[in-house]
């Protein structure tokens, strides 16, 4: 209460919300900081140094990262009036298939935009993707910004027929999506204060940069490319720029650094490193990952470690960003098999 000079009662303006508290619930949060000893001790390091954050267990649709961007992007739909959600990616995509999942949970329509042509028998996500039930589009085989481009056109055919689109680029990359990594930076800071370094995997960038801009410090972040996105190197810095601006937090500081050398000849393409990563990471941890995102994201923490670029006695923590549908593709099913 503050009290006048003339002694009457002033009003006290009331606290503004945090950007970080426009979100719509629907992740299990907070996820799991678990202890990998096994596979810190294959890797020769240091005792209690590698853990592993699961945000595969987010719970929507069998879980993963995009949960988090989701909780601030449905609300910001619902907020500007749209009644359909629209995204794409690839035919494997965990974010379409999620973006589904989070339309109806909450009412909404959703169409996605998968850059593929229609498989003559649907397997892994687009199994998911079928059951959830969401409009499709198989648009044919695009890169990167050419699915950007159908998202948007797409959304504005809707928008001609009358409907209310809430378009989303692929992978829920905007700073509004990010702003869900800011909340899981400091969730992980509150479980562990002496974090000093996350590993994750690197689509459109979004969870990447939204760390960074959690965390305050490029260096605190390291991200495996798995060759969705031709300019990470500039998207990534610029988006965390942009979203710690949204939460009202300063500017990262230091370079942002993405390992490019690990995603083989193409996005989603079967590497023997990311075999053997899918194998360890099983065999040690009884952690299943996946061979599109999680997987060339620990072969890049298995070459950092391997090559000196982290220290063994680093603290530090894998990102599970989820994709265990993607194992059942026929493209993957028989590759894993031994």
């Amino acid at each position: 209460m503050l009290t006048e000079a003339n002694g009457s009662v002033a009003a006290v303006p009331a606290a503004m919300p945090s950007p970080l508290d426009r979100r719509i619930a629907l992740a299990h949060t907070p996820t799991p900081l678990e202890p990998m000893p096994r596979l810190g001790a294959r890797l020769r390091m240091a005792e209690g140094a590698l853990w592993v954050k699961r945000d595969d267990a987010t719970g929507l649709a069998g879980g993963g990262n995009k949960a988090r961007k989701l909780e601030y992007l449905c609300a910001d739909a619902i907020a500007q009036g749209c009644d359909t959600l629209v995204t794409g990616g690839g035919r494997q995509s965990n974010h379409v298939r999620m973006t589904a999942a989070a339309a109806n949970r909450l009412g909404l329509a959703c169409t996605i935009v998968v850059s593929s042509d229609k498989p003559s028998v649907p397997t892994g996500n687009v199994v998911l993707d079928e059951l959830l039930g969401p409009d499709i589009v198989w648009a044919g085989r695009l890169d990167y910004y050419g699915a950007e481009a159908a998202i948007e056109e797409t959304a504005a055919r809707l928008r001609a027929e009358g409907r209310r689109p809430y378009a989303m680029p692929v992978g829920g990359a905007t700073g509004t999506g990010a702003l869900g990594y800011v909340r899981a930076a400091q969730e992980l800071q509150a479980q562990d204060p002496e974090v000093e370094l996350v590993v994750v995997a690197d689509g459109s960038g979004g969870t990447h940069a939204g760390l960074v801009a959690g965390l305050g410090d490029h260096g605190h972040v390291l991200g495996v490319d798995v060759g969705t996105r031709p300019d990470l190197d500039e998207q990534v810095p610029a988006k965390a720029a942009e979203v710690a601006k949204l939460a009202g937090l300063p500017d990262p500081v230091g370079a942002c650094a993405i390992d490019h050398d690990h995603f083989g000849a193409d996005y989603g393409a079967p590497t023997d490193e990311c075999l053997e990563a899918l194998r360890l990471a099983a065999e040690c941890e009884g952690l299943i990952l996946d061979p599109v995102y999680t997987g060339k994201a620990m072969v890049g923490l298995i070459a950092a470690v391997r090559e000196g670029r982290v220290a063994r006695d680093t603290r530090t923590v894998f990102l599970h960003t989820g994709g265990m549908p993607a194992l059942f593709a026929a493209t993957y099913a028989s590759w894993v098999v031994r």
